[in-house]
């Protein structure tokens, strides 16, 4: 990305020039190598010259960058306490609102309101890898044990700044193959999150073949840097399980006939930009480029993680007070705490049955406090607009996926033409999108269990085909 290199290396000429004249007079000299980071901070502020300026923030950021731990929380101590809003400053915005309510003074309160570090943050973004530096820093801001009220404003600090910097606008779609450059390649393999990337045979594998594709998000100020990737499988079905994917011996097709485009894995790289959303663009920015490129495909699935399964599943298990499962129901399900139940038949044939309906339960009807539903994955799926389409029984055996979901993985649909209508049931009713198949496993051997929560007299069946809307025309 020449462009991208002409910017860096201009950036560094500044700041070089700005060190220069910030280090030509000897008092100034002597009050920067003197001055501590706090000082520093403030002097950063008030600076008016853009070299000095970024001089300044280079000199911030290379001693911030060789501190310890115990020196990285007194530094986001010190943004925290001291570079928060002008209390003062405020105090009088908001008078002057209440006596004119006029629009020079709803602009006066929002620069008062404004704590001082978001300018701080803004100036340390100039100095050369300033960008890369303020994520890290903020990666070690959720590093913290540190959960205070003072933490958190500053987090959002950050969120809302990043957010901005960050936006979809900014962001660059490259497809990632074999010819990539290595050491690209290598953070691929470091990043991947859903299934891990044992090495180079491996990564081969799955980005060699002409029925695999691979894309990520870059930013201009982070051009080696993935942001988010996802990993596409072509092929002429939808698969129920990772092996079908994965397999070193599966059966290789042209791209000219999948019809199915499985979106296997999306791992987020950067541990600095969690709670700033790029998977929702991504896979929608992904779908229009495959399906400019290979008209044949018809169907645009994911093969998904469900980490919070096994956890949830557990709660329900032990709860008496609100029990969902009877007694008998709670035997069978005794043969999941044997690590190779997997492996026997006969247990795996009392499990599904029993599984998967609890697990339509799961993600049908259970929420947080938010009322969103309780996965993540499925938070960020459906929240884009996919439908819940398949549960997948033992669709992923490995150890991960047996501890987080019993082996359980899930096929979430995107259809176009549905998208926007599926994310604002969610959105504005709260409802999930379904396949009548998945709805449908609410009802299989509900007659034996008791009711849900405040609806506990009622037959588990009934209660769940009325909730996600069974009995409508």
């Amino acid at each position: 990305m020449p462009g991208t290199s002409f910017f860096s290396d201009m950036l560094q000429g500044i700041t070089e020039r700005g060190r220069k004249l910030l280090f030509s007079a000897s008092r100034s000299a002597d009050s920067v190598v003197e001055a501590d980071l706090e000082t520093l901070c403030e002097m950063l502020l008030s600076s008016r010259g853009e070299a000095s300026g970024m001089a300044i923030a280079a000199e911030i950021l290379g001693r911030w960058s060789k501190l310890d731990s115990a020196g990285v929380e007194q530094f986001l101590q010190m943004l925290s306490e001291k570079f928060g809003a002008d209390t003062a400053k405020l105090d009088k915005a908001v008078d002057r609102y209440r006596a004119e309510k006029s629009p020079a003074a709803i602009i006066a309160l929002h620069r008062a309101a404004e704590p001082r570090r978001q300018e701080l943050l803004r100036r340390l973004n100039h100095a050369p890898s300033g960008t890369a530096k303020l994520v890290r820093m903020r990666q070690q801001l959720l590093a913290s044990n540190d959960r205070s009220g003072e933490y958190r404003a500053l987090d959002a600090d950050f969120t809302h700044l990043f957010g901005s910097w960050f936006n979809r606008g900014f962001l660059t779609l490259r497809p990632i193959d074999w010819s990539t450059p290595a050491h690209i390649l290598e953070k691929i393999i470091k990043y991947e999150a859903v299934h891990e990337i044992a090495g180079w045979e491996e990564l081969r594998r799955r980005l060699a073949p002409a029925d695999r594709r691979c894309f990520a998000f870059f930013h201009p100020r982070l051009t080696d840097e993935p942001l988010v990737f996802v990993e596409v499988a072509l092929t002429r079905s939808v698969p129920g399980a990772i092996m079908d994917v994965l397999d070193e011996g599966r059966e290789q097709i042209d791209p000219d006939q999948a019809t199915t485009a499985v979106f296997y894995s999306i791992s987020n790289c950067q541990e600095g930009l969690r709670g700033i959303s790029f998977g929702n663009f991504l896979i929608k920015q992904v779908v229009e480029d495959l399906r400019r490129d290979l008209p044949g495909l018809k169907n645009f699935v994911t093969l998904s993680p469900v980490p919070g399964f096994a956890r949830w599943l557990a709660r329900a298990r032990s709860s008496d007070a609100e029990p969902l499962l009877t007694d008998d129901e709670r035997k069978v399900l005794d043969l999941l705490d044997d690590p190779a139940w997997a492996d026997d038949a006969n247990a795996a044939s009392k499990i599904e049955p029993l599984l998967l309906p609890l697990a339509a339960h799961y993600f049908l009807i259970e929420r947080t406090p938010e009322g969103r539903p309780l996965d993540p994955v499925a938070r960020f799926h459906l929240g884009n607009g996919a439908r819940l389409e398949r549960l997948n029984f033992l669709g992923d055996r490995s150890a991960k996926a047996m501890q987080q979901a019993h082996g359980l993985m899930v096929n979430y649909l995107y259809k176009l033409e549905d998208i926007e209508a599926n994310h604002e049931a969610l959105a504005q009713r709260g409802e999930v999108t379904a396949s009548p198949a998945v709805k449908g496993l609410l009802g299989r051997n509900g007659e034996s269990r008791r009711g849900s929560r405040s609806e506990m007299s009622r037959p588990f069946a009934q209660v769940m085909n009325d909730k996600i809307g069974g009995g409508r025309k």
